[in-house]
């Protein structure tokens, strides 16, 4: 799956003739079931999403942008820091089902990127740590919502928020 994705990426012009050039942040669907969901996620200028898993695989790939990761792991008071991976416009990463990272945007400007999951991104439970030491609470979907809501606001109103 990394693999194609990284294919598609490869020609950032014609995803976005398939799905759209990025206008604003957010979380769009374009396939989705219990086995597969395939999301656009356009990150807002200059967004942080603290660490979080996905307990499934996931394949992602930057056709417009840039997308800062770091990766942790689960240690005996909370995380610890494993290193990073920024990815570029045309490149992919794999992220196996134990995985944990936080992601941003170190942009200015918007950054999409396909991500393709190995089950039901929506459906199933998952985890995310903040504060300091970073403590693990669910995932919270109104706090992610609210952060895109945030970065819209600082694309301006030709943004549509």
């Amino acid at each position: 799956m990394r693999e194609l994705v990284a294919a598609a990426v490869t020609d950032p012009a014609a995803v976005m003739r398939a799905i759209g050039e990025p206008e604003r942040g957010g979380i769009y669907t374009l396939h989705h079931t219990d086995r597969l969901t395939v999301l656009n996620l356009v990150w807002g200028p200059e967004m942080d999403l603290i660490p979080h898993d996905h307990r499934m695989w996931a394949a992602i790939g930057i056709y417009t942008g840039r997308e800062t990761n770091v990766f942790w792991r689960r240690d005996g008071t909370g995380l610890q820091r494993m290193g990073g991976k920024d990815l570029d416009e045309r490149e992919a990463v794999w992220l196996g089902a134990t995985a944990i990272h936080s992601v941003t945007n170190p942009l200015g400007r918007l950054t999409g990127a396909l991500h393709v999951y190995g089950g039901d991104f929506f459906g199933t439970p998952r985890s995310e740590w903040d504060g300091e030491p970073p403590t693990e609470t669910p995932y919270d979907v109104a706090k992610i919502r609210r952060l895109f809501d945030e970065s819209n606001r600082r694309l301006g109103p030709e943004s549509g928020s």
